[in-house]
């Protein structure tokens, strides 16, 4: 009998102590904000990693479940990189509840009721609403086609890896078909003639990728076709515009030097399945055009009934905060937003450090208004050379080459990828880059 009435005693008191646990974990999470991370992008993921888990309930919106590291991807076009080397999942960030990632899109916003409508990115139709106390949108842009017919239709575009892996798959296509019977001169002469519209960091990165590809591998395993390659850029004012000047022309000149590979002024007015047509008439035929120009909103950023910039950015003041937004909560950053007051360029540096900054704001730790110090600007372009522009040192070559890799080396998220990054290098010195075409 006292052996039952122990154990009731023991019982009783496990049941009231995890009530009691219960009860303060809810007391405790009732208390905790509510945060929306919309993105996953550089701001976004930085504010991801660096927010408050116990002053906030963070939850996570995005459509894709990865941080991309977006400056190697060029890269992976031609299997310098593998893909998974450049990409950290972000389920790898700790969550206070396995719900609190929704592989979704934002579909709709409702601030004065603090509502935000989703839709699944694994179903379809499937809608549903998520209340929050606090919203942070960083959910990127799309490539500016400036309306040009057929852009959509016919181009690749290059901001995720889904992207890279179709750029990948086109130029390995391209090069086998020109290859087979019954392809004359003429098609064959098409099919590698790739075209690049838009002479930014990612247009000359890609086309630097390109070009050493060509020459290491294509020539390698394909012997002479390689000299049938050709590669166009096309862009209508200055390539690398944001660089100092005499970086830019060292660029230039680097480009015009290289066997087949011609750079022009212009601007394209038509992409069809064959090729695209110049501003002055022109049809140059090609068998791909990747294009890289601009930015535009985002279907969601659209839809928001907010002040806008002419490239449809959202406007936010000095602290990241939405203007038009009464109650205080929604904040944008990276490449959907703009600092009415501070206009600054659509780069990842400026979104981390947008990002940086917001979630030091939420935590509590500022006051003060975000303000940008550019860390400087460094891009590849091909022959193992890049352009380094930090404050007052500008370099070029293969020292700027080195300092390249090294400074992205250390800027990867984890040490999972500061390991797969330079083994994918050194495999790809040794042994070549890999041709394999998976779709």
């Amino acid at each position: 009998m006292r052996v039952i009435l122990h154990t009731k005693q023991i019982i009783f008191q496990q049941s009231f102590s995890t009530l009691w646990k219960r009860t303060l974990t809810t007391d405790s999470e009732a208390k905790r904000e509510r945060l929306i991370i919309l993105g996953s992008g550089w701001g976004s993921y930085r504010v991801l990693r660096d927010i408050d888990k116990k002053k906030y309930d963070v939850v996570v919106v995005t459509p894709r479940n990865h941080f991309l590291f977006t400056p190697l991807l060029a890269s992976t076009t031609v299997g310098t990189l593998e893909f998974r080397s450049i990409i950290e999942p972000v389920r790898n960030t700790i969550f206070r509840q396995t719900d609190h990632f929704h592989l979704s899109y934002a579909t709709a916003l409702d601030m004065e009721k603090k509502i935000l409508t989703c839709e699944s990115a694994l179903r379809p139709g499937l809608m549903y609403d998520l209340n929050y106390d606090k919203l942070v949108i960083g959910i990127g842009a799309l490539s500016n086609t400036f309306n040009v017919p057929g852009v959509y239709e016919h181009a690749f575009f290059l901001k995720e890896v889904a992207d890279a892996r179709k750029i990948r798959n086109r130029i390995l296509t391209n090069i086998e078909l020109s290859t087979q019977p019954k392809i004359d001169a003429e098609e064959g002469k098409r099919l590698l003639h790739f075209v690049i519209v838009g002479g930014g960091p990612t247009g000359v990165e890609f086309g630097a990728e390109l070009y050493d590809f060509v020459k290491e591998d294509v020539a390698r395993l394909y012997k002479q076709k390689h000299l049938d390659v050709n590669v166009t850029l096309i862009e209508s004012n200055q390539i690398l515009s944001s660089f100092d000047e005499r970086l830019r022309k060292y660029a230039e000149k680097k480009i015009k030097q290289r066997d087949r590979f011609k750079l022009i002024q212009s601007a394209v007015t038509e992409v069809t399945e064959k090729g695209v047509r110049l501003k002055d008439g022109e049809f140059l035929p090609c068998g791909m055009v990747v294009w890289s120009t601009g930015v535009a909103p985002r279907p969601f950023i659209r839809k928001l009934d907010v002040p806008k910039n002419k490239q449809g950015q959202i406007l936010t003041d000095n602290h990241l905060h939405v203007i038009g937004d009464t109650t205080g909560s929604v904040f944008a950053l990276g490449d959907c937003a703009d600092i009415e007051k501070l206009p600054l360029p659509c780069t990842a540096q400026v979104a981390e450090r947008e990002g940086k900054y917001l979630a030091k704001k939420l935590n509590g730790k500022t006051d003060n208004e975000f303000k940008y110090i550019n860390m400087g600007m460094m891009t590849y372009i091909g022959r193992y050379q890049a352009l380094t522009e930090v404050t007052k040192v500008k370099m070029q070559g293969v020292p700027s080459w080195l300092l390249w890799r090294s400074a992205y080396l250390t800027r990867l998220g984890s040490w999972r990828l500061r390991m797969q990054v330079p083994l994918d290098w050194t495999k790809t010195l040794l042994y070549g880059r890999d041709t394999s075409r998976v779709e």
